[in-house]
């Protein structure tokens, strides 16, 4: 492993394995997935079962399209195989005391689920995200402020243990609404947090007479979201720098931009990353959109306290390039993933959430608009028509550009659209556009993180 002054100067945090050959990489992967299976054969609860119930002997399992005979793991998958469900925790690949921290994640949709990490676990996790750093710019004498939740997820810790590696300093706010004091006191070089929670940020320290492009931040990192390209260049030029988004989750993801921003390297050697086609049947070809699938990868003889094989994040993405990036790196990149859970459906087209965002940070809005909004869908099938009611909160309520505001926006959300515009056209579609002043979106009355589009139907 290089010393702090390779990684400065190359900016590299492990040149061996991040430019490694693609044929030695594939052949690495390989390696790996045989290993990982054998171990989740030996130490998984669940899998001794499935692999016992369906007859397959896991030395079958040599590349990774062999992944393919092995079941899709869902979230529903690891709830139905622990406690309460069942007694014993069947993902769980560690004796209890080789264990160093449990987590949950957020169950927002049903019981959390459990995840078991070794101190190795916590290394390898930590070296992800080390490297996305230092390909971004980060090294020794970095001060960052994470606005990230220091509980039992992992991203906050990972991010503290990386900084470890790397040489910089962290500054554990947790949340974004610490006071600005901070930037002058601490001088930080950087901060991670939502591109919702930067806005806002910006426009506190303006209103206290602080200009953000002045200040000591040199970039931001954006986590834990699926963001427009447009919001991206909003947030850049409130800030006067650049902007890098990382994608890490607790089972283990952990892309992240280098500063060639052309995509999301995956740490390949770690986790495998396949993208499916909607019924989950077969890989996507690269440049087509699909389902992520994640494997976790064992380097040969360690241990780990949680594995999954072939786990549906629910996210979508594409693969953008296998080749050499012009940062030197050879780890495949993807474009930034979108939630499932985002995606709804009108007239049997689908859209996401980042589409609306796309619409309402078009450049020339955002001299009304804060940035804030929300959508609700109403009506449906029965009904003949289905309403998109779009409400976007203002700088000044009783100055805005509607025409300009409503066309930029239709622009943009029908412009990749073709069958939801004509929808739109033929009266299948209606969308109503609201304006309201500041703190008058209804998710402002409402506990938790907001919920940009609500389905009413």
């Amino acid at each position: 492993m290089t010393n702090h002054k390779e990684w400065e100067i190359l900016s590299y945090f492990n040149k061996e394995i991040e430019c490694m050959d693609r044929s030695e990489l594939d052949a690495l992967i390989d390696e790996r997935i045989r290993y990982t299976v054998k171990y989740a054969a030996e130490n998984s609860l669940f899998y001794k079962k499935w692999f016992k119930e369906k007859n397959i002997d896991p030395a079958e399992i040599q590349s990774h399209e062999d992944l393919l005979h092995l079941p899709i793991i869902s979230g529903k998958t690891i709830r139905e195989n622990q406690p309460p469900v069942t007694d014993q925790f069947g993902f769980k690949t560690a004796e209890w005391k080789d264990v160093f921290t449990i987590h949950e994640t957020s169950g927002t949709s049903g019981t959390p689920k459990s995840f078991f990490l070794t101190w190795k676990d916590w290394e390898r996790y930590a070296e992800k995200y080390s490297r996305s750093f230092v390909s971004q710019g980060f090294g020794e004498g970095d001060r960052t402020i994470v606005c990230a939740s220091y509980g039992m997820n992992v991203g906050a810790n990972t991010m503290t243990l990386a900084a470890r590696n790397i040489g910089m300093a962290i500054i554990p706010e947790g949340k974004c609404t610490f006071p600005t004091r901070i930037m002058d006191s601490y001088k930080p070089t950087s901060i991670v947090a939502s591109t919702f929670k930067l806005i806002r940020l910006a426009n506190r320290m303006k209103a206290e007479g602080m200009e953000p492009t002045e200040s000591s931040i040199q970039r931001l990192v954006i986590g834990g979201e699926s963001f427009a390209e447009e919001t991206r260049e909003y947030v850049s030029e409130l800030w006067g720098c650049d902007v890098f988004n990382n994608y890490g989750s607790t089972e283990g993801t952990m892309c992240g931009e280098c500063t060639d921003l052309s995509g999301l390297h995956v740490p390949e050697d770690f986790v495998h990353l396949d993208v499916y086609d909607p019924h989950m049947e077969r890989f996507v070809d690269d440049g087509e959109c699909g389902r992520i699938v994640l494997t976790t990868l064992l380097p040969v003889g360690e241990k780990c306290g949680n594995l999954l094989l072939n786990y549906d994040t629910e996210d979508t993405t594409v693969v953008v390039s296998r080749d050499k990036c012009a940062c030197g790196r050879t780890h495949m990149k993807i474009m930034n993933p979108q939630r499932e859970a985002e995606t709804f459906w009108i007239a049997g087209n689908p859209f996401n959430r980042v589409d609306i965002e796309k619409g309402v940070f078009q450049r020339e809005n955002m001299e009304y608009l804060t940035g804030e909004y929300e959508a609700f869908i109403y009506g449906g099938d029965d009904e003949g028509t289905s309403t998109l009611r779009i409400s976007m909160e203002c700088v000044d309520p009783n100055r805005y550009d509607s025409k300009l505001i409503e066309g930029n926006f239709l622009n943009s959300f029908f412009k990749f659209k073709s069958s939801l515009e004509s929808a739109y056209l033929n009266d299948s579609l209606e969308i109503i556009f609201n304006y309201v002043g500041p703190k008058e979106l209804e998710f402002y009355h409402i506990k938790g993180r907001p919920k940009r589009i609500v389905d009413r139907r």
